[in-house]
């Protein structure tokens, strides 16, 4: 089975599976410090209670034959331990069997926790993780030669993502047909970066040439990848360099690097010998090792049909699990965009006169505060939030216990937020209001210092007193 194996892709085993260690690292990491405030048994969506209601057919995972917050940990820093083993090189330092063995746990251990994670994880990325996560394993490690056929596992799943997230646009809103979008996503997006602003700013031709050159690399760039070399690589180049380009102009956790991660499957190690980078495997035969490969590929294929339908069908889905082991899944992002930015701002009262804003770590309150650099990593709560100002629905079953921490004063809570105006005392009242956000042109940065303006304020929840009396807004 020599045609299984080639020698020229080590450079590319190296970066896929390091690269995808660093974003299982980075999950672990922010499992330790947020899964207890939103999860945890005292949870703003406790995984208690979830399991009381969903089993395991409907949600493998290691939680349901017991949870606590002390096992939550030890899942948190057993995945820590074993990532970090993985990026700095320790799984090419054992048998091939054992390497297999490391990546799989990782497997299994994030999947245990995005089965439970219900609203909190219920992200496209985490399925993103989940799969390429597992697919890296079937790389082998630097005892053997990479796998030809794991290589286009990963260059079908970089296509799903990539050909899905264009479809939705082009099925979605009409200014991405229109190459507007860019107009307003740069100030709208969920979690706008340091360099947003300047994005924003940028003339309207520029934002046209943004939006064409996203479709190019989203609708024609992924069919390059099953091309022979170096057609391939030059798709997986404009997709590499399209995806830094993203992360670059705002944060959208581990989307983008790890999607960035999957275009080496197609890079070549000759292109990395033209700068002096050699990573050598040794060609060693391993047939069962190569077997197994083939038996992951074959259930690849048998479980692609529905993704591979549903990237061509009228009601698409984005962001779609098929399977509770969210393998082979469907992807896309921003099928369509807000106008306008409307953010919801939290606030407390110690005397039910003076009022003081919570500020959260990255979306926008203060409106003198510029945007601050978090992707890769996820800010969980950041996020609801910015669905939570489109529609109240998004704050259903964690919302009301969120406010009822913050008039307990409650420390792990607190923890997730950027600053507590009452350091550590507990408000009487809390509110919230639905507030219109926008980017201070230039003129406006110069005269007032702010890099936001406001507008529009509504009432979104409260007052909400201590006896949890409350009065809803609109």
């Amino acid at each position: 089975m020599k045609w299984m194996s080639t020698g020229d892709y080590d450079v590319a085993r190296l970066v896929l599976q390091r690269g995808v260690a660093l974003a299982y690292l980075l999950a672990f990491i922010n499992m330790r410090n947020q899964f207890r405030p939103l999860l945890g048994e005292h949870g703003l969506m406790p995984v208690p209670t979830f399991l009381e209601r969903v089993d395991f057919a409907r949600a493998p995972s290691l939680f349901q034959w017991r949870y606590s917050d002390p096992m939550a940990s030890g899942v948190a820093w057993a995945g820590v331990v074993l990532a970090a083993l993985a990026l700095f090189g320790g799984f090419d330092l054992v048998p091939v069997w054992l390497a297999l063995v490391g990546w799989i746990v990782l497997w299994v251990l994030y999947l245990s926790v995005v089965n439970v994670g219900q609203t909190f994880y219920g992200f496209g990325w985490e399925s993103l993780l989940l799969e390429a996560g597992l697919c890296v394993a079937f790389l082998g490690n630097a005892q053997v030669a990479t796998p030809v056929a794991t290589l286009f596992v990963l260059r079908w799943l970089l296509f799903r993502v990539e050909f899905g997230a264009g479809m939705i646009k082009m099925r979605g809103d009409p200014c991405w047909r229109d190459l507007t979008c860019l107009d307003y996503h740069h100030e709208t997006q969920p979690m706008p970066s340091p360099t947003s602003r300047f994005f924003h700013l940028l003339p309207t031709s520029f934002h046209r040439i943004e939006t064409g050159s996203n479709h190019v690399a989203q609708l024609a760039a992924p069919w390059l990848l099953f091309l022979p070399q170096p057609v391939a690589g030059i798709g997986a180049s404009m997709i590499i360099l399209t995806q830094a380009y993203l992360m670059l102009s705002g944060n959208y956790a581990w989307l983008n690097f790890v999607t960035l991660i999957l275009g080496f499957a197609a890079i070549p190690d000759t292109w990395f010998d033209a700068v002096g980078i050699t990573v050598g495997s040794q060609p060693t035969t391993t047939t069962w090792f190569e077997w197994l490969v083939v038996a992951f590929t074959v259930g690849i294929v048998l479980l692609s049909r529905k993704p591979l339908l549903n990237l061509f069908s009228r009601n698409q889905r984005m962001n779609f699990s098929y399977n509770r082991y969210h393998l082979v899944n469907s992807y896309g992002a921003f099928g369509s965009v807000t106008r306008h930015r409307r953010e919801v701002v939290v606030e407390g009262s110690i005397d039910g006169e003076s009022w003081h804003a919570y500020e959260f770590r990255a979306k926008p309150t203060d409106p003198d505060r510029r945007p601050g650099q978090f992707a890769p990593y996820h800010l969980r709560l950041d996020w609801m939030m910015w669905f939570l100002a489109l529609s109240p629905r998004y704050g259903t079953g964690w919302f009301d216990r969120f406010v009822d921490r913050l008039l307990d004063a409650d420390a792990a809570t607190l923890a997730l937020l950027a600053n507590d105006p009452f350091d550590g005392r507990a408000p009487m009242m809390i509110r919230a209001r639905i507030v219109d956000y926008r980017f201070a042109t230039r003129d406006e940065r110069r005269e007032t210092g702010h890099v936001w303006m406001t507008g529009r304020s509504r009432d979104l929840l409260g007052p909400v007193t201590q006896d949890r009396g409350t009065q809803r807004g609109g």
